[in-house]
């Protein structure tokens, strides 16, 4: 496990002594988040620090809880299986997650934050541009995720290779290691920003919503999550960091 800033275990000022606003948090004076890196623009290393879309959001939850936000980065399984939460490894998850019924009997989720679907990642002239022309192809996906899912039900005769990061699955499709790769349109559609000999050739109405996840039962948190969210979104701050990671207006916000 790598602790961006210091390391997210148990310490002496965690427990039951580290609370803020009545929120039990991991580490006093903390809001202890686990992701996977990278999963730009939702979080990625910049110099020392964790920047992106995600890390945004919730340090107006630690603005709220009047604490500092600080990521650990880890397997997305041990976040994905909600074993990071369970053992206290971290407060909350946010790693451009998706929710889905599976998940939420390991873990609670916040309210929706972002929406999302899968997308197709090519070679830009390979004339790849659909699930029926997978079959016999080499197709990347990330370990874990909903694209992993999608590409093992719909794409019907291809060689599915797993890879443990996006940034992999990326630079194999870069290289020609695979012929396509599955992920999450948002992450896809910034890589082709950088990466022009690549193209996004299809996207698939899977209708995914993003959740930050904490611990079962933990809803004094989970509320304070939620009325970040909802407050973002009344007062504008939710489309400014928006634009900020995208580029442009949201098309779709969560509920205020």
């Amino acid at each position: 496990v790598l602790a961006l800033a210091v390391a997210a275990c148990g310490s002496d000022s965690g427990g039951s002594d580290a609370a803020a606003n009545g929120v039990q948090l991991v580490n006093a004076g903390k809001l202890t988040t686990c992701t996977h890196l990278p999963y730009q623009p939702f979080q990625v290393k910049e110099g020392d620090k964790v920047v992106g879309f995600d890390v945004d959001l919730v340090d107006l939850v630690a603005k709220k809880l009047g604490v500092t936000q600080e990521i650990v980065d880890i397997a997305f399984e041990s976040i994905e299986s909600g074993e990071s939460m369970n053992v206290g490894t971290c407060d909350v998850a946010a790693a451009g997650m998706t929710i889905t019924d599976d998940r939420k009997q390991k873990f609670d989720f916040s309210d929706p934050y972002f929406a999302a679907t899968q997308a197709l990642l090519v070679k830009k002239g390979s004339g790849i541009t659909g699930l029926d022309q997978l079959a016999g192809k080499r197709v990347g996906v990330q370990s874990a995720t909903t694209g992993a899912d999608y590409a093992a039900e719909n794409a019907r005769g291809a060689e599915i290779v797993t890879f443990d990061d996006l940034a992999i699955l990326e630079q194999n499709v870069k290289t020609g290691g695979v012929d396509a790769g599955i992920n999450d349109n948002g992450v896809l559609f910034d890589f082709v920003k950088t990466n022009p000999d690549l193209e996004v050739s299809a996207e698939f109405d899977t209708k995914e919503q993003y959740g930050i996840g904490v611990r079962k039962g933990n809803t004094q948190l989970l509320t304070q999550i939620n009325d970040a969210i909802k407050e973002s979104v009344r007062d504008g701050t939710y489309a400014q960091i928006y634009q900020k990671w995208f580029g442009k207006a949201p098309s779709w916000q969560p509920a205020s």
